[in-house]
C-alpha cells in the first residue's frame, strides 16, 4: 500500500460554486516535493490539512475532521472505464492523497494509517458530492451517479502531523472491531437513513456531523 501522489489545489474561479469570491480549490495537481500535513483547526476557520492546498468555502469543506481527502487510484481507473475511457489524472476527484493498494471507501471509521515515517491519519467519513464537484468533472448527472455508486473515498483527521511525499508507504496501524466503513457512513447520511443507528458503533471517531445525525435519528425512533 502506498501514496501515489500528494495533490494540492490553488484557488481558481468557478461558475459552479457559491463560495466566497466564486473560487474553488478542487482542481488539484500532484505536488513535486515533500508536503507538510497537520491539523488545520476547527471547521469554519480551518482549511486543508495539506500545506499549499486551498479550501475556499470553509462553510462546507476543510477543518480538523476533513483535513485530508483520500481516493484510490483503482477507483479512478474504474471510473475511467465507466466514463468511456476518459482520462482521470491523480487529483481529478479533488483528493489530496491518491492511493494504491488500499480499499479507501471500505476503510473503517476510526481506522488509522501511518503515511511515511511520521504522519498518522484517522478515517472520519465518506465524501458527499456537491455541485462544485459535478461542475469540475462536467459529467451529466454526476452527483446522482457518484451517490448511487457509493464509492466515496475517505476524509481523515490528523492524529500526528508529518511530512509526506509521493511514493511513501501506507500502513494500517489500527483497525477498529466494528464494521462501520466510510461507504456505509455515506449511505446512511444520503440514501439509506435507516442505517444511521449502525453508525453509533464507531463512536467519537465518527465525523461529528454524522454522529449528531445518527444520535438524533436513533432518539426519534424511540
Amino acid at each position: 500500500m502506498k501514496l501515489l501522489t500528494v495533490n494540492t489545489g490553488l484557488p481558481r474561479p468557478s461558475a459552479h460554486t457559491d463560495g466566497p469570491g466564486g473560487l474553488t480549490g478542487i482542481d488539484k495537481r500532484p505536488a513535486p516535493g515533500p508536503v507538510e500535513v497537520r491539523d488545520p483547526g476547527p471547521k469554519g476557520t480551518g482549511g486543508s490539512g495539506v500545506a499549499g492546498d486551498a479550501v475556499c468555502d470553509l462553510r462546507h469543506h476543510g477543518g480538523s475532521d476533513q483535513a485530508v481527502y483520500a481516493f484510490a487510484r483503482e477507483e479512478l481507473d474504474a471510473w475511467e472505464r465507466e466514463l468511456g475511457g476518459r482520462t482521470l489524472a491523480n487529483g481529478s476527484f479533488g483528493e489530496n492523497f491518491t492511493t494504491q493498494g488500499l480499499d479507501v471507501s471500505n476503510a473503517r471509521i476510526g481506522e488509522r494509517w501511518q503515511v511515511g515515517g511520521e504522519l498518522v491519519l484517522e478515517v472520519t467519513s465518506g465524501r458527499v458530492p456537491c455541485r462544485t464537484f459535478a461542475g469540475h468533472l462536467g459529467e451529466k448527472g454526476w452527483v446522482r451517479r457518484f451517490t448511487q455508486e457509493a464509492v466515496t473515498g475517505a476524509y481523515l483527521r490528523v492524529i500526528r502531523p508529518g511530512v509526506v511525499r509521493s511514493g511513501d508507504p501506507i500502513e494500517i496501524v489500527h483497525r477498529p472491531d466494528h464494521e462501520v466503513t466510510a461507504a456505509l457512513q455515506f449511505r446512511a447520511v444520503t440514501t439509506e437513513r435507516t442505517l444511521l443507528p449502525a453508525l453509533l458503533a464507531a463512536g467519537e471517531a465518527l465525523h461529528p456531523e454524522a454522529l449528531r445525525k445518527a444520535r438524533e435519528y436513533t432518539a426519534a425512533q424511540g
